[in-house]
């Protein structure tokens, strides 16, 4: 029931974006629901596959290899999903692949 509602508030528009988030009072007591959102990073002419591959390890704890694939497809696409989850991860991922001056958008 809760998620019916969250569904119908996103469709009308009354949640606007990825930050906002949707409080409930249901018999006195708060639930919030997170919408789900993700983190798209671009392609750039400034950084090496090596330094994309690295971040992106340490950013969401990947493997070289997938990190690997994520670098290729930015480089080929322009861009890449490389996260999806709550807004506070998202944000922190977005934020350790912009430690070192790699383009992200946190967005649904």
């Amino acid at each position: 029931m809760i998620f019916d509602l969250a569904e119908a508030l996103w469709q009308s528009g009354r949640i606007r974006s990825s930050t906002d988030t949707l409080e409930l009072v249901y018999d006195d007591v708060e639930t919030i629901i997170e919408v789900p959102v993700k983190v798209l990073l671009f392609n750039d002419n400034f950084h090496t596959f090596d330094e994309v591959i690295g971040q992106v390890c340490k950013a969401i704890g990947c493997s070289e290899q997938h990190a690997e694939t994520v670098a290729w497809e930015v480089h080929n696409r322009g861009k890449c999903m490389v996260f999806d989850g709550g807004i506070s991860d998202c944000l922190r991922v977005s934020s350790v692949l912009e430690e070192i001056g790699l383009h992200t958008q946190v967005t649904t």
